[in-house]
């Protein structure tokens, strides 16, 4: 359907009755009563909008929807991004990455690493990920939880010396950072083609950005992508660096989703960074992630 058409549709739609629940902590909101398999009329896409700004995570309960359906909410919030690995891509829904530690016939099915080191999706790309819409397919009976960092929390706290160091730089992401130093052991990630790093060129950002829809400041670093600060001697990048990371991830700034049954989470990027925490081998765990394009970080 043409994106007017889908417009349209959707500011007729009739109003859903729903609440917005915020979570414990300072970040996350559970949206409860809200039916995604239906398109929104824009006034609640407007209320939804607003939530996921005002707590950088929404948890979208109980929801029961197509890949499609999926691929249509998702573009309501912008232009969807396409992963670097194409195998790992649901079949006719390029759009959607497979993220799972399901093996079949002797290969991955998905990304089974997804989220082992802390990061913000697409850091590395010159238009970094807005958000991410991750939707629960198949989850384990034990763990499998993703951990959520406040960056804004994080830069508003940052000791003065690290401010001192980090403010007006920038840093350098790459997508094959931990492939170079040796954390692909379990070959979880494909070994690129040069057509794919060619489309993973590295990039730098500031290390202190500013998010475009609610003027805040957040650190935008991350120790599975950025490898070094511009400008900055390597060793003493790798020392701020590290402090950075630590100070971020502390407990006060962290939300631990436990995903239950037809859970869809959307984050924002620009305001949390993530890490997966992983669950027992044997038991399988598949969630299905669209990807929302951002702009240029400043």
């Amino acid at each position: 359907m043409p994106a007017a058409s889908l417009a349209s549709s959707a500011a007729q739609s009739t109003s859903q009755s729903f609440e917005v629940r915020p979570l414990s902590g300072n970040v996350g909101a559970e949206i409860v009563g809200l039916d995604l398999s239906r398109s929104l009329n824009d006034s609640d896409f407007a209320r939804v909008h607003k939530a996921h700004l005002d707590h950088h995570l929404v948890v979208f309960r109980d929801q029961r929807i197509t890949p499609q359906q999926q691929i249509d909410f998702s573009r309501r919030f912008g232009v969807l991004q396409i992963h670097v690995l194409k195998q790992f891509l649901l079949a006719n829904h390029p759009e959607i990455l497979i993220v799972s530690n399901i093996v079949e016939d002797g290969q991955p099915i998905g990304l089974g690493d997804a989220g082992k080191f802390w990061h913000s999706d697409l850091s590395y790309k010159e238009l970094p990920s807005l958000g991410s819409m991750l939707y629960a397919q198949e989850l384990p009976s034990e763990g499998g939880d993703t951990l959520f960092a406040d960056m804004h929390k994080a830069w508003e706290t940052l000791p003065e010396h690290l401010r001192n160091a980090v403010e007006g730089r920038k840093a350098v992401h790459s997508y094959t950072a931990r492939y170079r130093d040796g954390h692909n052991a379990e070959n979880w990630r494909p070994t690129l083609t040069p057509e794919q790093l060619a489309q993973v060129v590295e990039v730098a950002h500031p290390v202190v950005r500013t998010h475009p829809e609610n003027g805040r400041k957040a650190l935008f670093v991350s120790e599975n992508f950025t490898t070094h600060i511009v400008g900055v001697p390597e060793d003493e990048s790798r020392q701020i660096l590290a402090e950075v990371y630590a100070h971020s991830t502390r407990p006060e700034n962290v939300y631990r989703h436990q995903w239950q049954d037809n859970d869809m989470v959307f984050w924002d990027n620009r305001s949390l960074i993530h890490l997966a925490t992983g669950c027992p081998a044997h038991l399988r765990r598949r969630l299905h992630r669209t990807t929302i394009q951002g702009t240029a970080p400043y």
